[in-house]
């Protein structure tokens, strides 16, 4: 994370510096377009474009880590593994199930997406049976009864 931060701080700083050339060399230019302030505008445009790439990395990055963070609550409070404030009951009133248990039902969720993406909803109830690679546990009396 501090290297995002570090690149995204330095490509604007070199930003803002390549903004204050542009502006000090069309103050020393003349009223006809100096090389200097040509010069001074393309380093602009390309420190710029650096800026711009240092955001969308950085916005990645904290996407990344808001898709990270939501993942590891939803297995902590299906696991029952929910850490609470001090003096806050943890129980979330759901009995908990194994992260095993929520990558299969996670699984045959995104099968169910696939079928109605595809136009196969006729058959989505029967989602286990159609497709037999559906990650199904006999172990689990919800399962055993599709």
């Amino acid at each position: 994370m501090d290297s995002v931060v570090d690149s995204l701080n330095n490509t604007y700083l070199d930003f803002v510096a390549a903004a204050a050339t542009v502006l000090e060399a069309r103050e020393n230019s003349t009223a006809i377009k100096s090389t200097a302030t040509d010069t001074a505008l393309e380093s602009f445009k390309q420190k710029w474009e650096l800026f711009r790439v240092a955001c969308d990395q950085a916005e990645e990055f904290v996407e990344s880590v808001k898709q990270r963070i939501g993942s590891e609550c939803l297995v902590d409070e299906a696991t029952g593994h929910v850490a609470g404030k001090p003096g806050q009951a943890t129980l979330t009133g759901l009995p908990p199930i194994s992260a095993v248990r929520l990558e299969q039902m996670s699984k045959a969720v995104r099968w169910l997406v696939i079928e109605l993406q595809h136009g196969s909803g006729a058959g989505s109830s029967n989602s286990a049976i159609s497709h037999p690679s559906a990650p199904f546990d006999a172990r689990f009396s919800e399962d055993a009864a599709q």
